[in-house]
């Protein structure tokens, strides 16, 4: 059930079974795959229904048709990863993929129908046509059936407009959170954590994610010990509208699939190298599309999608459609322009096949993961189909044991600290934005060992200021039983703060995983070592206070 909007009401701080951290596709599956019987608590910091999983558009990957196999689908996700997969965890995914289609039908998705069976589409990388779709707003079709599952259930209280500020560790394992409830500033306990807090495009300055995909999962489960890997494998779609005033909307690769072409401003192909062409994998076609660009000096080239009957454009595409019309491109007589952008993290929260991090008591499931699915690069349309096969594992989630209060009623912390002016806040915006930028021109599609060391300088000074700020130090300073009610400004300048803080994490995170390693694979590509070396065939590992090493795979 849904908390009353603006409640004033805190939350109890010791009812709960399992807090759940991301009202995407991955945390409402996960909240409907928890037994009945545990009380779940769904933290969801939008007021709105905004999410990543909400944008997609392409569909879910499972092998429904005659001449598809098992064997295919792992053989494609093992191709597009590069060498970096994890046996146990594709197979896994491509085994239960089918129940899980099964499953969401059970809720109430209902699929495009071709001639009475489940209509598929083909994406790049896929060998078969798989990818199961819902027009072309899957995504947000899939989040709309979990949204209606969970407003009825009587064990799930889903509270919007709620932050986690950190993960409560006690004695190695997690016990709950801490979270900014409107301007109360207070820890909840339980005995498991699940994060399905999405991934971290919003870093990069072009993007096809919300602002809230910034990598906050990563940087809580970083600063609470546990195991972040691969961090360096970013997908770059190759096909973002890149339209003067209008954002980075996601054309669809399905359009591809379906026989859409790439143009250049000479009306040649900028992919026509590529074994795949135009279905190549994601990062070859990135490159590609940016190469292309840089030689003609232009921020895009173009689709061409009359190679498609207008008739099915309309009828498959009308989302595509709708958004080109609204900024003045008319997909059906004319190229629409397209560049890459920051799409999706191949990395994250290190995870078993069960989704459990190596933090006791934390689980992790979708984007914010790395469950060893996608290796170096995600095969298209396997992300919500990772969504649904781990958070399965959560009807089986073990718990910790109750944690013992010294008291079950919070009292009120008093700490005086002076409002911040508006000149901060607007300085800490700024801050946010510049480190986008910074982030898209050095670890974008191309990077180097000496632009990143640059940045590493630059960020170690940013983070080094942010560290003394007062809002982060009041974070350290509340008692397990106290909450902190903040003034507006601070509550403001708290938010904010938090944001750059945590961005500035991840992406220092992220820079030392592309300093690391020096080879080219996947979603990585590094001008200074642009082959693929055999030495590299492993995962990449951080934690706090350890030095980054590899993590050698065991297939």
């Amino acid at each position: 059930m849904l908390r009353p909007p603006f409640s004033q009401e805190p939350i109890s701080i010791d009812k709960w079974d399992v807090i759940v951290i991301g009202a995407g596709a991955a945390g409402l599956m996960a909240c409907l795959e928890l037994p009945e019987n545990l009380n779940v608590l769904l933290l969801n910091r939008n007021t709105s229904k905004r999410s990543s999983s909400r944008w997609a558009q392409g569909g879910i990957a499972s092998v429904v048709r005659p001449e598809d196999s098992f064997a295919l689908h792992v053989q494609d996700t093992l191709k597009a990863g590069d060498d970096l997969c994890d046996l146990a965890a594709v197979e896994m995914l491509v085994k239960e993929a089918p129940s899980c289609v099964n499953r969401l039908q059970n809720l109430g998705m209902i699929f495009d129908q071709s001639a009475d069976q489940l209509a598929t589409t083909l994406e790049a990388a896929h060998s078969c046509r798989r990818v199961l779709h819902v027009k072309d707003r899957t995504g947000r079709a899939l989040v709309e059936v979990l949204e209606d599952q969970i407003e009825n259930k009587k064990n799930i209280l889903h509270c919007r407009g709620v932050r986690v500020t950190e993960l409560f560790i006690e004695n190695e394992e997690c016990r709950g959170v801490q979270v900014l409830d409107g301007s109360n500033l207070y820890w909840i306990t339980s005995k498991a954590v699940v994060l399905a807090t999405g991934g971290g495009g919003h870093l990069f300055t072009n993007t096809t994610n919300p602002a809230q995909s910034s990598g906050e999962g990563i940087a809580l489960s970083w600063k609470a010990g546990a195991a972040i890997e691969d961090l360096e494998f970013i997908q770059f779609h190759p096909t973002a509208l890149k339209f003067y005033g209008s954002p980075c909307f996601l054309i669809s690769e399905a359009l591809r699939g379906e026989g859409a072409v790439l143009v250049d401003k000479n009306g040649e192909s900028p992919v026509n190298h590529l074994e795949n062409r135009d279905l190549a994998s994601r990062d070859q076609v990135s490159r590609a599309i940016m190469n292309n660009m840089d030689k003609n000096d232009i921020d895009h080239v173009g689709l061409d999608l009359r190679f498609i009957d207008p008739e099915k454009i309309v009828e498959r595409f009308p989302t595509i459609l709708s958004r080109c019309l609204d900024y003045g491109v008319n997909p059906l007589n004319e190229v629409i322009p397209v560049a890459p952008a920051a799409h999706y993290w191949m990395g994250g929260v290190h995870t078993d096949l069960n989704a459990s991090s190596t933090k006791k008591g934390l689980y992790a499931v979708g984007e914010v993961a790395s469950t060893g699915v996608h290796g170096a690069n995600r095969l298209a349309s396997n992300s919500l189909m990772e969504c649904l096969v781990f958070a399965r594992k959560m009807s089986s989630i073990e718990l910790n044991t109750s944690l013992k209060l010294r008291s079950l009623a919070r009292y009120a912390k008093e700490v005086y600290m002076d409002n911040p002016q508006e000149d901060f806040i607007l300085s800490v915006a700024e801050k946010i934005d510049d480190l986008r930028k910074l982030c898209w021109s050095n670890l974008g599609v191309s990077r180097n060992k000496k632009s990143m060391i640059q940045l590493l300088t630059t960020l170690q000074d940013e983070m080094d200021q942010l560290k003394i700020n007062p809002l982060i130090k009041i974070l350290q300073k509340i008692e397990i039983d106290q909450t902190l009610k903040l003034s507006e400004p601070n509550r403001r300048g708290l938010n904010l703060s938090l944001d750059l803080h945590n961005r500035q994490i991840t992406t220092m995170l992220l820079l030392k995983a592309c300093l690391f390693r020096e080879e080219s694979r996947g979603g990585h590509y590094r001008d200074d070592f642009p082959a693929k070396d055999i030495n590299w065939e492993c995962h990449t590992r951080q934690q706090l206070n350890q030095k980054i090493c590899k993590r050698f795979i065991k297939n």
